[in-house]
């Protein structure tokens, strides 16, 4: 599935393969310390994890060829919320909207009413706010958005 924002950037849903330029994206989130893409990348090698469970996706950002940004949604069935995973966006696109729209399209595919949680490191608890989210340091997250 494709979504059409606007005409530069595409989130496409990955369920096959992880998308062409997975590897500089990944290389460059481990460059910043970033061990969540790393982990991304191990769960969907050994499918532990391939965000295919109803309710779930993973979507990654096309910019012209490029690969700016990736991100999922997972269902948490003990706390029963929705959660923000392995959300990365490469430096030289952040504060351009790209996270944003990403961001965004996930969370259009979770139902009104039900909490979506996300463990942001400290650098993006702005933008996490930004989107919506409301600090909420507890059950393993540090934010948390109730959609109404």
């Amino acid at each position: 599935m494709e979504y059409q924002h606007d005409p530069l950037l595409r989130l496409e849903t990955v369920v096959k393969d992880l998308p062409a330029g997975f590897d500089a994206l990944r290389a460059e989130a481990r460059a910043e310390g970033y061990l969540f893409v790393e982990r991304l990348f191990t769960e969907w090698m050994s499918h532990t994890n391939r965000f295919d469970r109803e309710g779930e996706a993973l979507l990654a950002a096309q910019m012209n060829g490029v690969l700016p940004g990736i991100g999922g949604i997972t269902i948490e069935p003990v706390v029963g919320a929705v959660r923000m995973r392995r959300f990365y966006i490469r430096p030289v696109f952040r504060r351009n909207r790209v996270g944003h729209r990403l961001a965004t399209a996930l969370l259009n595919r979770v139902g009104v009413g039900r909490p979506i949680t996300v463990n942001a490191a400290p650098a993006s608890f702005s933008f996490w706010e930004s989107v919506g989210f409301q600090p909420d340091h507890r059950d393993g997250h540090t934010h948390v958005l109730i959609k109404d």
